[in-house]
C-alpha cells in the first residue's frame, strides 16, 4: 500500500518544558521556535494537493516497550536499533501530522520522546524521508505503578498484576503524542487519576462465587482504583489559526487475562466508554474530574478525533459486549470509512486457524494475534461528525511489497499491531501564511 505522500524540511526541535499536571511526576512537551515550526507546517500544506486543511492523523501501537526501565532510552540514545529503525520507517511512509504512539516506555525527563524523534524519525531510512514533529507530548501513565493491594487474589501484593495497570515499572506500556502542527498545553487535560466507582453504572467486577454485586474488589480498592490502565489524555492540537481538534487518546486493557469475574474485560469495557461520555458532555459527561480537578466533557460543537489501541473488535475477539460500538455508534462520531489494507485479507487465509471463524472483514483488521484470539481490528481514528474523512489506511503490505519486509510475521521487526491512518478535512480551517 505504497502512497505518494509529501515530503517535510528539516526542522530542529527545541528543549523540552515542564508542564504543570495533577501527577506525580511531570508531564512533557517539546517546543520549537516559531520559525522551525512555521517551516514544517508551511511543508504540510505545500506537499499535499488536495485541500490545505486536510490533517493525517494516524495511531501506532508501536512496541516500543522494554522490560527493564530505562531500556528504551539505552536503545534509542544511538541510531542502529532495528525494531526503532522499522517503526520509524512505516511511520516516515505513512507521514502523518498528528500520530498518537502506544507502548512507548515513559521515562519523567522525556528522553526516549526527544531521543526517537533525533536519531530515528529525523534520519532518512532507504527512500522514506526524515519526518519532523516540532511538537511532542508525553505523561505518567498507571501501568506499573504499584497499587498496594493483591489486585489478582493471588495472596500476595507483588508484580505486574498487582499495578494499578499491568506493568513491571512505572511507565511500561506509555504513551507519547507528536505532531506537525502546535499543541495548546494549558488546556491539556489528563485523566489518570480517574476513580473507576465514580463512573455511573460503573461495570465493576464480580466475584460469582458470592451473592453480593460488584464484590471481587474491595471497597477500599474500588476507592483508590482508577479507571484508566495507562491514562486518558485530552490533547488540543491547532490544526489551523482558527481551529483546534481535541485529539482524545487512550489504551485501554486487553479484555484478557483474567477470570471469571471478567475484571479486565470490564474494564475494557469501561475505559472506552469514557470517551463516549466525554464527547456526549453535558449531563452525560458531568461526572468526569480531570487530574486537576476540572469537571465535564467536551462542549457541543467541540472538534475532535479519537485514537488509540482499544483492544476491541466490533465483532470477534474477547472484549465485553458492545464495547468498542459504545464509539462506533456514538452519534458524535464519523465511523463511516473504515480503514483497510490487502495485507490483512491476505494474513487471514495464510494464517488461516481461528480467523476463519471470524465474521469480521479481515482486511480492516489492524493486529497479527497469535490464537486466540487471532486477528482483529482494535486500532482506531475516529473523527467527530463534523469531520469529513477525505482517505484511510491499514499500513499492511501484502507479501509481494518489498514494504511488508517492516511488518513481516511473528517475531515482527516492528510491532504485532499496524499503524493506521485517516485523511480529514476540517471544517472551517484556515491556515496562516
Amino acid at each position: 500500500m505504497r502512497r505518494t505522500r509529501r515530503l517535510l524540511s528539516a526542522a530542529g526541535i527545541g528543549a523540552a518544558i515542564v508542564l504543570s499536571s495533577g501527577a506525580a511526576a511531570p508531564a512533557l512537551a517539546a517546543q520549537p521556535s516559531a520559525s522551525e515550526a512555521d517551516a514544517v507546517q508551511a511543508s504540510a500544506v505545500a506537499g499535499r494537493g488536495a485541500s490545505p486543511v486536510d490533517v493525517r492523523f494516524a495511531t501506532f501501537n508501536a512496541s516500543l516497550n522494554r522490560a527493564a526501565e530505562g531500556q528504551l532510552v539505552s536503545d534509542l540514545a544511538a541510531p542502529g536499533n532495528a525494531q526503532a529503525d522499522a517503526v520509524a520507517e512505516i511511520i516516515q511512509r505513512a507521514n502523518p501530522d498528528v500520530l498518537l504512539i502506544n507502548e512507548f516506555d515513559y521515562d519523567a525527563e522525556g528522553e526516549a520522546l526527544e531521543l526517537f524523534q533525533d536519531n530515528y524519525l529525523s534520519v532518512p531510512h532507504g527512500d522514506a524521508q526524515p519526518v519532523e514533529y516540532p511538537y511532542r507530548y508525553t505523561a505518567p501513565v498507571n501501568t506499573g505503578v504499584p497499587s498496594g493491594f493483591d489486585l489478582n487474589g493471588d495472596g500476595r501484593v507483588s508484580g505486574g498484576d498487582d499495578a494499578w495497570g499491568f506493568g513491571l515499572f512505572p511507565g511500561q506500556y506509555g504513551m507519547a503524542v507528536y505532531s506537525k502542527f502546535p499543541i495548546d498545553e494549558q488546556a491539556i487535560r489528563t485523566f489518570q487519576n480517574f476513580i473507576w466507582a465514580d463512573m455511573p453504572g460503573a461495570l465493576l467486577p464480580d466475584d460469582p462465587s458470592t451473592p453480593e454485586p460488584a464484590d471481587f474488589y474491595s471497597e477500599e480498592e474500588l476507592a483508590a482504583f482508577p479507571l484508566s490502565s495507562k491514562s486518558h489524555w485530552d490533547v488540543p492540537i491547532r490544526v489551523s489559526k482558527n481551529k483546534t481538534v481535541h485529539f482524545l487518546v487512550s489504551h485501554p486493557t486487553p479484555p484478557t487475562f483474567d477470570g471469571a469475574e471478567d475484571r479486565n474485560g470490564t474494564r475494557n469495557h469501561d475505559e472506552i466508554r469514557f470517551w463516549a461520555d466525554y464527547i456526549s458532555g453535558g449531563r452525560t459527561g458531568s461526572y468526569i474530574v480531570d487530574d486537576e480537578g476540572r469537571r465535564g466533557g467536551l462542549r457541543g460543537g467541540d472538534l475532535f478525533v479519537i485514537a488509540g489501541d482499544q483492544n476491541a473488535d466490533p465483532n470477534d475477539g474477547d472484549s465485553t459486549a458492545g464495547a468498542i460500538d459504545q464509539l462506533l455508534e456514538h452519534r458524535a462520531v464519523n465511523s463511516r470509512s473504515v480503514p483497510a489494507a490487502d495485507g490483512g485479507a491476505e494474513a487471514a487465509v495464510l494464517q488461516g486457524g481461528i480467523n476463519d471463524e471470524h465474521t469480521g472483514e479481515p482486511a480492516q483488521d489492524t493486529a497479527d494475534f497469535s490464537e486466540p484470539p487471532g486477528n482483529l481490528r482494535v486500532d482506531y481514528v475516529l473523527p467527530s461528525r463534523q469531520i469529513r474523512i477525505v482517505d484511510s489506511a491499514v499500513f499492511w503490505p501484502a507479501q509481494a511489497d518489498p514494504l511488508s519486509a517492516l511488518t513481516g510475521v511473528y517475531p515482527f521487526p516492528s510491532s504485532d499491531h499496524r499503524l493506521v491512518w485517516a485523511d480529514l478535512d476540517v471544517p472551517g480551517a484556515k491556515r496562516g501564511r
